[in-house]
């Protein structure tokens, strides 16, 4: 069995991108100095709260998420933020290779949700990777599995993820609504002459006494 070893290098906003994306540098050592033919990688990306710390202005945006502060030490557990795979092309001893994560702005989603919440500072992800790799074995080729406990850990900055947001959204955010409220909504603004949505929240905050600054 070959030895693997994975370790985060980067992570940046790609800005080429059809849809929002970050990228991972990731690279790979195999100890043995087996030939790798390919490895058809996945990976499961988890955000892991528990491992910073979080100012009072956080406070608002997390408590959706994880409840009042005194219930932190129950509820900050890693989550599940994204599936992704890629293909690592052949290599002896170690490569490197580019690993895409697609992202979303939809606030129905933990990950963002949470990703906006927080302030600056950095974001504990944790990589487990799984998959199947491609050898040289004895006959000619020879397949194995990416080993179970193969993981990294990378301290994203937060404002790489704000970057790659402003990159695809900018100076904007969208929610997901029912159909049928978005008809509502769309016939109260039309009703009302209004020309944006922003009118329109703003008109229906304002009958509730809310002021937007």
């Amino acid at each position: 069995m070959s030895g693997y070893t994975f370790t985060l290098l980067d992570v940046f906003a790609e800005p080429y991108a059809a849809v929002p994306q970050l990228t991972a540098r990731l690279r790979i050592e195999e100890a043995t100095g087996q030939v790798v033919h390919a490895i058809a990688l996945r990976c499961q990306v988890r955000i892991e709260p528990q491992r910073r710390g979080y100012t009072t202005a956080d406070e608002s945006g997390l408590r959706a998420l994880f409840g009042d502060r005194d219930r932190w030490a129950d509820t900050l557990k890693p989550f599940l933020w994204m599936q992704c795979s890629t293909t690592v092309q052949g290599f002896t001893g170690a490569t490197e290779v580019d690993l895409p994560l697609p992202c979303t702005y939809d606030f129905d989603v933990v990950g963002s949700r949470y990703l906006h919440a927080v302030g600056e500072d950095t974001v504990p992800l944790s990589f487990l990777f799984s998959g199947t790799v491609f050898t040289r074995g004895s006959n000619g080729f020879g397949v194995e599995q990416v080993p179970w406990d193969s993981d990294t850990r990378y301290a994203m900055p937060v404002t790489v993820w704000k970057q790659m947001i402003d990159l695809y959204y900018p100076n904007t955010a969208w929610i997901r609504m029912d159909r049928d409220q978005l008809e509502i909504l769309a016939d109260y603004r039309s009703r009302h002459g209004l020309t944006t949505w922003e009118e329109t929240v703003q008109r229906l905050l304002a009958r509730e006494g809310e002021v937007l600054s």
